[in-house]
């Protein structure tokens, strides 16, 4: 194995910097112009989302000599979704950036840009925040700290031989996350064929109110929950922002230990329930994949009486004009709020077993070719764990 050196990024760069925001200097925002980038302009693997640019004048762009954009840049999101990596291209020029977004302008020949943005999404850099984020809520990054970013820099060839192997990697994924959508669409497009709109009722089916099909439960009141009951790696708490497009989405520094978990023991949340935020966002609920969640003093445990599917009533509860009448039923001025009382009185459709019985079915089938192609996923983790193994053999 060829002996891999390891550099900081500020052993390899032209310039590192960030931009601003243009109203800060007198500007403002305009319909056409020159682009200006910001974070949400990029997708998760660096893509370039134009329907996402906004405008500055060119007076604008000149004032903000420092943060113009060249060809090649390498653009680096240190504020927010921190981490997130795109490479300039024609394409996006002229343009300028704000002050989340840092550039990286690469000097030394002997590096492969496409290279510095996987490893930069690794866990190799990654790790690197981690260990700054300790007992931080919300991590922001210095431009020092990118300079001081380490990054192994094996041979040129080696670098395009990784790059290459994860832009293939990249492809499959990507294909295969737009066959899962289109499939996600259909069991959505299903439902609605089948029970129609759940406010309208434009099959006639009966309506029973939500207490009659599941047991509610608010989450522990606050007092219940203290600062010093928080720990890492043990039970998640589920609040509204736990809970994104559907899924249950747990943050390991949000977690309660084994005792704690058992005194709340009421709040359990088991496989199968339906967690709901009461508080902001109305209609955001996800089905619980497992057991070992806590309910959290923002949402609601919906635990199905075996009438309906916790699915069912999921979908039904996110349909975008049920979502609308709960906001109608919402109590609150500053922040719309639910309690144990309007939910119980949810008006909820309920079509014969056997329609159920038959859309479920369905999306069953469905679910099976969902799984041929998730299959794919690990990819992803086995590159990155492969990147992770050559370079660390590559220290000793």
């Amino acid at each position: 194995m060829e002996d891999i050196k390891r550099v900081k990024l500020s052993e390899i760069v032209e310039l590192i910097t960030k931009g601003t925001t243009p109203t800060t200097l007198g500007y403002e925002f305009q319909d056409e112009g020159v682009n200006f980038l910001k974070i949400e302009c990029f997708d998760e693997n660096g893509g370039f989302i134009e329907s996402k640019v906004a405008h500055i004048s060119e007076e604008c762009h000149k004032k903000m000599k420092r943060s113009q954009l060249k060809n090649g840049d390498i653009l680096f999101s240190i504020a927010g979704a921190i981490g997130r990596v795109a490479i300039v291209t024609e394409e996006m020029l002229p343009a300028n950036i704000n002050q989340a977004l840092a550039i990286i302008r690469i000097s030394d020949e002997q590096v492969y840009l496409p290279y510095i943005k996987l490893i930069l999404t690794s866990p190799i850099v990654i790790e690197q925040f981690e260990r700054k984020k300790q007992g931080v809520a919300q991590l922001n990054l210095s431009l020092k700290d990118i300079n001081e970013i380490s990054i192994p820099l094996p041979s040129k060839d080696k670098q395009i031989e990784l790059a290459e192997l994860f832009d293939k990697v990249v492809g499959v994924i990507s294909k295969r996350n737009k066959e899962l959508s289109a499939l996600d669409d259909l069991i959505k497009a299903r439902f609605v064929e089948m029970f129609g709109d759940p406010v309208s009722n434009p099959y006639g089916y009966d309506k029973v109110a939500l207490s009659d099909l599941a047991d509610i439960k608010i989450g522990p009141f606050g007092s219940l929950l203290h600062k010093e009951d928080y720990i890492d790696g043990g039970h998640p708490l589920l609040n509204p922002s736990h809970i994104v497009d559907g899924k249950v989405s747990p943050d390991d520094k949000l977690t309660i230990s084994d005792e704690k978990y058992e005194e709340l023991s009421a709040y359990q949340l088991k496989t199968g329930d339906v967690v709901m935020g009461r508080r902001g966002e109305m209609g955001r609920c996800a089905v619980v994949p497992e057991d070992g969640f806590l309910c959290g003093t923002g949402s609601m445990l919906i635990r199905t009486k075996g009438e309906v599917t916790a699915d069912y009533i999921q979908k039904i509860i996110s349909f975008p004009s049920f979502k609308k009448t709960i906001e109608d039923m919402a109590v609150g001025q500053t922040m719309p709020n639910l309690n144990v009382p309007i939910v119980s009185g949810f008006q909820i459709i309920k079509p014969p077993m056997e329609v159920q019985d038959r859309y479920y079915a369905f999306a069953e089938q469905v679910n099976k070719s969902k799984f041929d192609t998730m299959t794919f996923a690990p990819i992803y983790a086995i590159i990155n764990l492969y990147l992770h193994t050559y370079f660390y053999q590559g220290r000793r």
